[in-house]
């Protein structure tokens, strides 16, 4: 570790894939930067990425930004990081991360040390924990039981600045995290400089999502200095700046307190922070503080629930948008009697209809009522205990949807406007969240391995 005054470090756009200015990379580079790096995921985009172990975005687009990144990084000495790789951090999403790096190496002659931490949690470990009684539910979560563990299709820890300072300690250049708390590669660097963790932490949350803290929003660069007792914030691209107030809300982002903010072995306060315009691009901020708690790690895992098929429809006749509710009354009970006729239950199946210009949106909660649309769009999905099940119920539902009669009917045709053929389309396997839960850990290098390798020829 050196002792650095200062630390500049870049986050490239909210998430890998989702692109960023050329230019901006470059002007982060010629402003000497000690790191640049990009968070890869989220759970935002819900369960499939984590339970199928497919990509949140196109090998196209990842490869596209880590070839900048990674020749930036390389031609400039400097290290470049990526956290929860693939979108959802597993096994198969880091895996896809560091193949597209070793191709960028080696269409462009580049040769580096490179660390792979892992993220996917053997479950054999997890069941050790659940019975030394070293998991917890957070919130008003159920306890986790063994099944539970035992019929996730993939479970990821969420890992914090440890790991990747573990492998810029070994000389790693290149380092790809899978599932880590979003801050974690920002952290890791500051504080392998000798700096604090408060304003390490404060830095991260600043660049988790790059300019996510600046104005207009757009995925772009953003720069971040970090001192020992301060954080400056300042946009890459001169069409955006950052501002007290779009500081203050990324300092909110995905946090339930303006001002505690709770990471893997701590908890940063931010109650006391002054935010100041340093121009009217750059923002410093002042008086974050760290404390020190007991060491967690959040565990994500997804289940597979079932198969999924859905049609989209749309209608424009005034008469059944005016009394959609009940007709859609009518046509779930029909499609029931229907799947029956099949010798199947209504246990083997469930019909969502979800209305767009009705309450598609809010559901019951819509608060407004009597508004009759011109139009509306309805998406018919199915979900049933295996694929071919939901394509039959389905397929009765679209035909219940397209061919009844309602009161007034004057069509003698089709209800509804299908924009696609074939109308019904397979989602395939679908899965939900099964964890909000917490493992306590004596060593935070314990659940997430590191994996070295030499990328390239070296001289």
């Amino acid at each position: 570790m050196n002792k650095t005054t200062e630390v500049r470090m870049m986050s490239a756009s909210g998430i890998l894939g989702y692109g960023f200015p050329e230019a901006s990379l470059e002007a982060a580079l010629a402003r000497k930067p000690h790191m640049i790096g990009v968070d890869g995921g989220s759970s935002d985009p819900g369960p499939h990425y984590l339970g199928s172990g497919k990509t949140l975005n196109s090998r196209l687009a990842m490869k596209r930004d880590l070839s900048l990144l990674l020749r930036g990084a390389i031609k400039n000495g400097i290290p470049m990081m990526v956290g929860t790789c693939g979108g959802a951090g597993g096994a198969p999403h880091l895996q896809a991360c560091a193949d597209i790096i070793r191709e960028v190496a080696r269409e462009h002659g580049l040769s580096f040390n490179m660390a792979l931490i892992h993220a996917e949690q053997d479950k054999g470990f997890l069941l050790e924990q659940l019975v030394a009684g070293k998991i917890r539910a957070l919130g008003n979560a159920p306890a986790l039981q063994a099944q539970d563990i035992e019929g996730a299709e993939r479970i990821v820890g969420m890992m914090g600045p440890e790991p990747y300072r573990q492998a810029l300690a070994a000389g790693a250049q290149v380092i790809l995290g899978g599932r880590g708390t979003d801050p974690a590669p920002w952290v890791a660097l500051a504080m392998h400089h000798g700096l604090p963790a408060a304003p390490a932490w404060y830095a991260g949350k600043m660049l988790e999502c790059a300019c996510n803290a600046a104005i207009p929003k757009k995925h772009d660069c953003l720069l971040v200095t970090v001192g020992e007792d301060f954080v400056q914030a300042e946009p890459l691209n001169p069409e955006l700046r950052c501002t007290p107030m779009s500081v203050a809300v990324q300092a909110l982002h995905e946090n339930a307190s303006p001002i505690v903010r709770y990471e893997p072995g701590g908890v940063v306060h931010s109650g006391e922070c002054s935010i100041t315009a340093v121009n009217d691009r750059v923002v410093r901020i002042t008086g974050m503080a760290w404390e020190p708690a007991p060491y967690t790690i959040k565990l994500e895992g997804a289940r597979r629930v079932g198969y999924s098929a859905f049609t989209i429809a749309a209608t424009r006749d005034p008469g059944l948008i005016g009394q959609i509710d009940s007709f859609l009354d009518f046509v779930r009970a029909s499609t029931a009697t229907k799947v029956g006729a099949l010798g199947l239950s209504p246990d083997d199946y469930q019909l969502v209809l979800r209305v767009y210009g009705h309450d598609g949106v809010m559901g019951s909660w819509e608060p407004t009522q009597g508004v009759v649309p011109v139009e509306v769009s309805l998406i018919a999905e199915v979900v049933a205990r295996t694929q071919e099940i939901a394509n039959a119920a389905l397929s009765l539902a679209r035909v219940t949807l397209l061919h009844s009669d309602f009161p007034g009917r004057m069509c003698r045709e089709g209800n509804m406007a299908f924009p696609f053929s074939p109308s019904d389309i397979e989602r395939g396997a679908i899965y939900e969240f099964m964890l909000q839960h917490v493992v306590e850990i004596d060593d935070p290098l314990r659940m997430f391995p590191i994996e070295y390798e030499e990328v390239g020829v070296h001289a």
